[in-house]
C-alpha cells in the first residue's frame, strides 16, 4: 500500500483514477469491516453487506466530502449509518435512537487506534515492521523470529527495542482523539 495521504488519495479518486479507488478500498476495508463487526456486533455476512454499501456510497458521494482530510471519519460515519441500516433491516425492536447508542464506542475507538498504529508501522522500515508484527501480532518468540530471520535471539530483542523506539517517535506528538469520528465528519 502506498504512503500517500488520505487527502491526496481522495483527490485522485474524485478525478476518476481507478487505481486510487482500489487503493482506497484496500486501505480502509479492514477499518470499515471492523466497525460493523466490533462496533455493531454484526455477523460476518451482514458486515460484508455493510462493506459493499459503504464503498458503493463512497463512490457515489465522494463529491459531497467537504474536506479531503476528513476521508477516514467520513468513511467511519458511512460505516456507522450502513450498520444501523442493516440492524433496522433485520427487524430489531430497538428504537432508532437506541440503535445508534448500541454501538460499542470503545470498540470503535480501539479500531481507530489500531489504524493509527498500523499507519505508523507502515512508515517504519520493512525490517522493523516485520519484527514488530511477528512479536506483537503473531505472538512469536525471540527464538522463532530469530530462526526465521537467521539472527540470534539477542539481536531480535535489541531490534524489537530499537524498532519500538522508532514507532514511539512516529506516534509522539499525536493528539489522542477520543471523540467519536462522527463528530468530525462533514457531509
Amino acid at each position: 500500500m502506498s504512503k500517500e495521504s488520505d487527502a491526496s488519495l481522495a483527490a485522485r479518486c474524485r478525478r476518476g483514477d481507478e487505481a486510487a479507488w482500489r487503493e482506497l478500498v484496500e486501505r480502509f476495508s479492514r477499518y470499515v469491516y471492523a466497525i460493523a463487526v466490533q462496533g455493531y456486533r454484526l455477523s460476518p455476512d451482514e458486515a460484508e453487506d455493510v462493506f459493499q454499501d459503504v464503498f458503493a456510497r463512497a463512490y457515489e458521494r465522494l463529491d459531497t466530502l467537504r474536506s479531503d482530510d476528513a476521508l477516514r471519519p467520513w468513511l467511519a460515519q458511512l460505516a456507522r449509518r450502513c450498520s444501523v441500516d442493516r440492524i433496522r433491516q433485520r427487524g430489531r425492536e430497538l428504537p432508532a435512537d437506541e440503535i445508534e447508542e448500541a454501538a460499542d464506542e470503545e470498540a470503535i475507538a480501539h479500531v481507530e487506534e489500531a489504524l493509527v498504529v498500523h499507519d505508523a508501522l507502515g512508515k517504519l522500515s520493512p525490517e522493523c515492521a516485520e519484527v514488530l508484527d511477528r512479536f506483537f501480532c503473531r505472538d512469536e518468540s525471540y527464538r522463532t523470529i530469530g530462526a526465521e530471520l537467521g539472527l540470534p535471539s539477542g539481536t531480535i530483542a535489541s531490534r524489537i527495542s530499537r524498532c519500538l523506539g522508532r514507532l514511539r517517535s512516529q506516534l509522539e506528538g499525536r493528539k489522542p482523539d477520543r471523540s467519536p469520528s462522527r463528530e468530525r465528519v462533514t457531509r
